[in-house]
């Protein structure tokens, strides 16, 4: 069972059309301050983001926002958070995010959630990292998106090693379960086989 000090949390800055996006969100917040695991993420006051960090502050958790230095104080950046760090580049974010989190959680979101979801879990099967990586699928909002990493592998595109790094939970309560009992499946072979231009390894 993996030990879990924080999460990096990968979600919209809008609110999404469902009242049941929020709320998940303020569930996610407060199940990270119940079980005092330190939640990043991108230091927005705004949509999903906002709703998680809140959630958590209020219920005593403790919160770190790492955000570009371009975005305004005034609309975006959140001021009530335990700790703000200032990056220059969205890129230096991501970067910061995978090295000091021990776990990546993605809600719904669109291209910045996928942007870092696809870094994040290519660097995993890259090797660079073996961390959790679990996405919420509620309302069947990731159904489509799993459904193309279905594709992937089943026309040769994707090794089932990586296909089975990201994991899939449905609840607040079922997504800390699948972090805690995360298995990395990887298989490095593949790199080594490649790098050192030898026959090629299949997962």
């Amino acid at each position: 069972m993996n030990s879990i000090h924080s999460l990096a949390l990968f979600c919209g800055s809008s609110c999404g059309n469902s009242p049941r996006f929020i709320q998940l969100a303020k569930d996610f917040g407060n199940k990270c301050a119940e079980q005092k695991v330190t939640l990043y993420y991108g230091g927005a006051k705004l949509g999903l983001m906002n709703a998680a960090a809140e959630a958590a502050i209020q219920a005593g958790g403790t919160v770190i926002g790492v955000t570009p230095d371009f975005f305004s104080q005034d609309t975006v950046v959140a001021q009530n958070i335990t700790k703000l760090i200032w990056v220059k580049t969205m890129s230096e974010r991501k970067q910061l995010l995978e090295k000091i989190a021990d776990a990546f959680v993605i809600f719904p979101g669109s291209f910045g959630t996928m942007d870092e979801l696809f870094e994040i879990i290519t660097d995993a099967q890259l090797g660079l990292h073996a961390k959790p990586i679990v996405i919420l699928n509620v309302l069947g909002y990731y159904d489509h998106l799993l459904q193309q990493l279905d594709t992937f592998r089943n026309e040769g595109f994707l090794r089932p090693c990586h296909y089975d790094l990201l994991h899939v939970a449905t609840s607040v309560d079922e997504l800390f379960d699948k972090i805690r009992n995360y298995s990395n499946s990887n298989d490095l072979e593949w790199i080594k086989a490649h790098t050192k231009r030898e026959a090629r390894s299949e997962c």
